[in-house]
């Protein structure tokens, strides 16, 4: 009886360790697999949700970015006129012009080049008057709204001739030859020609 009793506890002692034993393997090791599974799935989202959320702040950032840029972006259009603009700003100038006492000898449009993204008309144009209506004219063409340039500058004093009566002579009357750059939106418009004498 002994000897079955011995058995016995020996069974029972072997299925009370193999309980732990099993229950590890078949519970607890594929349930610990799962919980480490769902922690790296949440782990990856958090991280996803992190970055999304970065995203959609900088997503803020560039709607606002992108407004700005639209704004600067129209300012500039309104700065560079279309291809029928061109010629309202070559009046404009022609107005400053004898706004300034200075008469406008001559105005030759050339060949429209392109500029960035836009084109340059160069005008050469021929001035004559005093220096005071010329420097006028530089600051009253520098505010115009439009871009333009003024290049290629020569000036020059309109003396007597040797024929002259010296009480007629012009004192500090000066002819100024440039070009004038208008930048315009478009393709090339037809060069405008001015002349007066």
């Amino acid at each position: 009886m002994s000897q079955q009793r011995g058995v016995r506890d020996l069974a029972f002692f072997a299925v009370l360790v193999a309980i732990p034993i099993a229950s590890y393997f078949f519970v607890f090791a594929p349930r610990n697999n799962e919980i480490a599974k769902a922690r790296s799935e949440i782990s990856a989202k958090r991280t996803r949700l992190a970055d999304l959320s970065r995203l959609t702040a900088r997503i803020g950032d560039l709607g606002r970015e992108i407004a700005t840029r639209e704004e600067e972006l129209e300012k500039l259009n309104q700065k560079l006129p279309d291809r029928e603009g061109v010629d309202r700003i070559l009046e404009q100038v022609t107005q400053i012009a004898q706004k300034s006492n200075l008469a406008v000898r001559s105005v030759t449009g050339g060949k429209a080049v392109p500029a960035g993204l836009a084109m340059e008309l160069p005008l050469k144009t021929v001035i004559e008057g005093n220096f005071e209506g010329f420097y006028q004219f530089l600051l009253d063409v520098e505010s115009l709204p439009r871009i333009t340039r003024m290049h290629a500058m020569k000036i020059s004093k309109l003396g007597m001739g040797p024929r002259d009566d010296p009480k007629d002579a012009m004192g500090d009357a000066m002819r100024a030859e440039f070009t004038l750059s208008i930048y315009f939106n478009g393709t090339e418009p037809e060069p405008s020609s001015r002349t007066t004498r």
